[in-house]
Order: structure tokens, then sequence, then C-alpha cells
């Protein structure tokens, strides 16, 4: 009779060595991670303290008890590295505005889309991030004051600008293009005023969002002034 084929797996087994390469290899690993947060931390905090002209790449090295090799090696440069600190907060931001906004186009269905609903999707989420983390608010006030904030909305905002003024025109189709541009203008600054300097620290982030989407509802519902009407032709 022919002797039958053991077909199960064997599990190999690891010497000591293989073992503690390994575990080698997840330290390793872990470092690196460890290190690259280390550096984010500390860049956003120093870009929010003092500006991102005024702060170099050594001060941020010597805050973070990193080498400069370290931050060549992630981020290349002092702009790359300011591009991953305002990407950490502001990508989960952005994916969550299109998420909250594809929700409420859906729910709209072929019916008009609201005003409100738009402005709902494009403030809650960065609300919400101001609230966990005060101190992006603070780097992001900081890039506004310095002019930066032109190069980092077209750099990381612009598909998110682009998508929800197409969301705006649904809601508003009769608002002539240039005043609607001017409202979305105005609505930046009012959230920009409303997170870097709120009148009541103790409202939470909810609270702030009602009050800005009321008020902006409002303000892009009104009929064209004269003075912009005559613009328009």
């Amino acid at each position: 009779m022919p002797s039958r084929r053991n077909t199960s797996y064997q599990i190999k087994t690891l010497d000591n060595l293989q073992i503690k390469c390994i575990i080698q290899l997840f330290d390793s690993i872990n470092r690196m991670t460890e290190t690259k947060q280390r550096i984010l931390d500390t860049a956003e905090r120093l870009f929010g303290d003092q500006g991102y002209a005024a702060t170099s790449l050594r001060h941020i090295i010597a805050e973070a008890g990193v080498n400069l090799a370290a931050i060549h090696y992630h981020y290349g440069s002092k702009e790359e590295l300011l591009d991953e600190v305002v990407m950490r907060k502001a990508g989960p931001v952005n994916a969550e505005r299109l998420a909250l906004l594809d929700r409420y186009e859906a729910e709209a269905g072929a019916g008009p889309l609201a005003v409100e609903k738009v402005l709902e999707a494009f403030l809650a989420p960065v609300f919400s991030v101001a609230d966990r983390s005060p101190q992006f608010v603070r780097l992001m006030g900081r890039m506004y004051g310095e002019g930066l904030m032109p190069m980092i909305v077209e750099r990381h905002f612009q598909p998110t600008v682009t998508r929800f003024t197409e969301a705006f025109r649904r809601a508003l189709p009769d608002l002539p293009n240039e005043e609607m541009l001017w409202r979305i203008h105005f609505m930046i600054g009012s959230m920009a005023h409303a997170l870097f300097g709120p009148p009541n620290a103790s409202v939470d982030a909810q609270g702030v969002v009602q009050r800005l989407v009321t008020f902006l509802g409002a303000g892009f519902r009104a009929p064209v002034s004269q003075a912009a009407g005559s613009e328009e032709k």
C-alpha cells in the first residue's frame, strides 16, 4: 500500500538571530515614526509661535532633539516640512468636508441644495480640529499673517475650494459669478476671524459653527447690491 503523503503545512521555527533581527527592525521603524512625529510637533509649535520666516531648521532640530540629517531624510527642506505640517491636519479636514458635502448632495437628490448645508460641510470639520488642536489654529493664523496662505491654499486646498464653489453655485444658481466669488471670499475671512479670535472662548465649536452658518447663510442669500450689480454689467 503506497504511503500517504503529508500535505500539512510545516511551521518554520525562527532561530534566536532571526528573532533578534525582526525585533531590531520593528524598533527601528518605531524610532523613525517617533522622530517624524517629534519633528512635526516641534515645527508646528515653532512655526505657530514664532512664524515660518523666523524659524530655522537648526532651531527645530535643537528643540526636537534630532539631527539635521533626520529632517533632510524625512522632509527634504523647510518648505516641504511646512507642507507636511499643514497636511497632517488639513488632509483629514478636507476629506471630512468632501464626505459631508457628498452626503448632503445625496440627501438633496435632484432637489435644491440648501446653502446652509454647504456652509456646514465646509465649516464644521475645521472647527472640530481647532477645538482639539489650538496649536494648529495658531499656525494657520501665522501663515495668514505672513502672506503664505495663497501658496498653502493652492497646494493643499484647491480641489476642495473648486468642489465647494460648484456646490455654492448649485445652491444659488441665480447669483452672478463675480458676486459668488466675493461672498466665498467673505466666508473665508469670517471663518478665519472666528477661528483666530472668538469673542467668547467658552463657546464650543458646534456653537460657533451654528452662528457662522446662520450669519453666512443670510449673507449668501442677500440680494446683490446696486454697486455690485453695476460691476457685473
